[in-house]
């Protein structure tokens, strides 16, 4: 056989293990990378060079990116905006704020940024609205896809256009010009997905949706008992604590106030050394009483509601956590009472619950504390570095990972300002283009990291591993397809068919050239192999290169029929539980509109 019909055998059968969804994906793109290899049609450095490819690195380190706003709750923040602007009942007004932000944000950056950027943004709202996450994140994609258009910068593609368009000696294509294009396109992508998407696509969620931690800290604090009169009070300069340890502060003369714990002013965690201005105490009781002290000791005062009690003790800086004791626990025998400082002088406990309910609150009685049992669950109140710290303990199990529960409900937590001016910043430099895609994003990883945002281990978690080994592992199949001369072949059959009939027929016979190779290729792969077809095609028949050149970028843009045409169809396949099918149901419409566009609108702005 020649390298061509393996290269086309190869092909056909990888397709078909992506359809019957039988096979590991990661194992058929492995499988697709060797497979060239042993029937040589690459070399083995050509078969595995897509694993060490910019593209690839600049996806993974997106990933850790997007982690470090999601750790930061600047994701929850957005996804705040988000539910608050489209409402709780409305489908269409979310669709459209959703689908608009996604294609700003991909006109500044690119499609994989925008989408690894927004995707848990998304998640977390279909987890919070209880919608399905797949009526969500395909469109977010393909409107993705349309928002490409929208700039010069949107994807490589147009980048390429505007420089085939300067080398035809017909010129590039300005900044904002796509949108010419971009903007009827991504109207019938909006209005297609409004009206049809809830009919094509499937309603399921991915295997691993997150739960829903909005309510999270009303919950441990109703179910301990702390709902109401807990009241923090301030140290002012004139209070007479200060100067004095936090053992010295009596409770005793006043009736029904008790001292729950002693904060630092400036971190928010346990006090260890004498009390200053700034200091924090924390007690729970009668709020006229805790009024009373405040006002007799010059402290600064603020009576707390339930909800305020929430923010009391769930805030930007510190956290709450809820742990059970596992038998064997090297804490069972011990005795602990409310308002304790744990071991590591980090944490408080706040309470202490027995079985179906029995809650020992901060007003049980401390002399007799309480002695530990297997099954006991405490309450744990501390910073929220505190809390990712020490919980990692084997004598306790931790019910929800504090982690989670910062990422969603506390929108813009510590480190989020630094994470915006990063992100702000990667932005920049891929607008301007002083340095690659890859260098940018590795760049922006890094200061995730070096700023404390997230730890190196923490940063491995964040990339999906699957999707960069995937992304990788298929990329070698573009090389296939220009190194033996299939897709020139392809291509010159198709505009020797169709040539002759004008040029309109140019145009369509193009776009399904285009858009047939970039459902199975890289579709910057794909324009650079039909870029320069179109452009001597255009001379021979006498007709400007730059409709040609237009047409052939939003075809490119049109890759929405498979999950392996682009990096961003693949990073929603698990969270929003697609299938390989799932994706031409929505992406057939989106397609034909695109075929319009680029074969009738485009020569009405670009002439002939």
């Amino acid at each position: 056989m020649s390298p061509i019909a393996y290269t086309g055998l190869i092909i056909a059968i990888a397709v078909v293990l992506f359809v019957t969804n039988k096979v590991p994906v990661v194992l058929v793109a492995m499988g697709t990378a060797l497979g060239l290899w042993a029937t040589g049609v690459l070399t083995l450095p050509q078969a595995l060079a897509g694993l060490g490819d910019p593209a690839v690195i600049f996806i993974a380190s997106l990933f850790v990116v997007s982690s470090g706003l999601e750790m930061t709750g600047v994701t929850a923040w957005a996804g705040q905006l988000l539910i608050k602007g489209a409402g709780e009942e409305s489908r269409t007004r979310l669709l459209l704020l959703m689908m608009a932000l996604v294609s700003l944000l991909v006109a500044l950056i690119s499609l994989n940024g925008a989408v690894a950027a927004l995707l848990p943004v998304v998640v977390v709202t279909a987890v919070r609205l209880k919608r399905n996450s797949s009526q969500l994140l395909m469109p977010l994609v393909f409107a993705g896809h349309a928002g490409s258009m929208l700039a010069l910068t949107g994807t490589p593609v147009n980048v390429l256009v505007a420089e085939a368009g300067i080398d035809a000696g017909v010129g590039g294509f300005g900044f904002f010009e796509f949108a010419l294009a971009g903007i009827p396109l991504l109207a019938g992508t909006m209005a297609i997905i409004v009206l049809f998407g809830e009919r094509l696509l499937p309603q399921r969620n991915g295997a691993t949706m997150p739960a829903d931690f909005s309510r999270h800290a009303r919950t441990l604090i109703e179910q301990y008992g702390l709902a109401s009169g807990v009241h923090q009070l301030r140290l002012r300069a004139t209070c007479p604590y200060i100067g004095r340890p936090s053992r010295e502060i009596d409770l005793g003369s006043w009736s029904g106030l008790q001292l729950v714990a002693v904060q630092d002013g400036t971190t928010g965690g346990p006090l260890h050394r004498m009390l200053a201005e700034g200091d924090q105490l924390l007690l729970r009781g009668d709020a006229e009483a805790a009024a009373n002290f405040a006002a007799q000791m010059h402290l600064a005062f603020r009576e707390e509601s339930a909800g305020d009690s929430e923010e009391t003790l769930f805030n930007r800086r510190s956290g709450l956590a809820e742990v059970v004791l596992p038998p064997r626990s090297g804490l069972i025998g011990q005795t602990v009472f409310p308002g304790m400082v744990t071991e590591s002088g980090d944490l408080i406990i706040l309470a202490v619950q027995r079985g179906a309910g029995d809650v020992q609150a901060p007003d049980a009685v401390k002399s007799a504390g309480i002695v530990l049992q297997a099954g006991d669950t405490m309450l744990l109140q501390g910073t929220w570095k505190a809390l990712d710290t020490h919980l990692d303990d084997p004598d306790v199990l931790v019910v929800s990972s504090p982690e989670l529960v910062r990422r969603q409900a506390v929108p813009m937590g510590p480190g989020a300002k630094q994470a915006i001016i990063i992100l702000f910043a990667m932005v920049l430099m891929l607008a301007t283009g002083i340095v690659p895609s890859a260098v940018a994003g590795l760049l922006a990883a890094g200061a995730i990291i070096l700023c404390g945002i997230m730890t190196v281990e923490q940063s491995y978690r964040a990339i999906s591993w699957t999707t960069v080994i995937l992304v990788g592992a298929m990329m070698p199949l573009s090389t296939a397809m220009i190194e033996t001369g299939a897709a020139k072949m392809l291509a010159d059959r198709l505009v020797g068919l169709v040539g002759d009939a004008g040029p309109t027929a140019l145009l369509a016979g193009l776009f399904v050239l285009t858009a047939i190779m970039g459902q199975l290729i890289s579709n910057t792969a794909t324009a650079l192999i039909v870029i320069p077809i179109g452009v001597a095609a255009a001379t021979a028949m006498g007709i400007s290169p730059r409709p040609v050149l237009m047409s052939t970028a939003v075809a490119a843009a049109g890759a929405f029929l498979t999950p392996i045409a682009t990096p961003t169809n693949l990073m929603v396949m698990g969270p929003g539980g697609y299938v390989f099918s799932d994706y031409w149901k929505l992406g057939l419409p989106l397609l034909i509109w695109f075929f319009v566009v680029a074969v009738f609108i485009v020569p009405m702005i670009w002439h002939f």
